[in-house]
């Protein structure tokens, strides 16, 4: 499960902030998932609550926006809304849609004390 992994990371930058910056307590914790990034936000709860024991941010509120998936559709050059990679276009169901944004994974904003 990578979002462990991912989620350890996480954890760790938020500490190394607090050293930084001298907060002692983490309220909340907004993250933003893009729908094409391959990060289930479900898992990234799970993992969340599995390691904040003793951490810095224990106690926190995780709040995760997924975002949708954006692609290019070369038939009718427009964006559009995907929820997959390789989705056809929704308006002219052409399978010639490049994804162009929705696989960030991105620390949006920390409340701290």
């Amino acid at each position: 499960m990578h979002e462990m992994a991912l989620m350890e990371s996480l954890v760790e930058l938020i500490e190394d902030e607090s050293r930084k910056r001298g907060f002692s307590r983490v309220r909340v914790v907004r993250l933003e998932l893009g729908a094409l990034g391959g990060v289930d936000a479900d898992a990234m709860r799970f993992c969340f609550d599995a390691i904040v024991k003793g951490a810095l941010v224990e106690g926190a509120l995780l709040d995760i926006v997924v975002k949708p998936g954006e692609g290019w559709c070369l038939d009718c050059a427009e964006a559009v809304v995907i929820h997959e990679r390789f989705d056809a276009c929704p308006r002219c169901g052409g399978n010639h849609v490049q994804a162009a944004a929705g696989d960030e994974l991105r620390l949006k904003e920390l409340e701290v004390e």
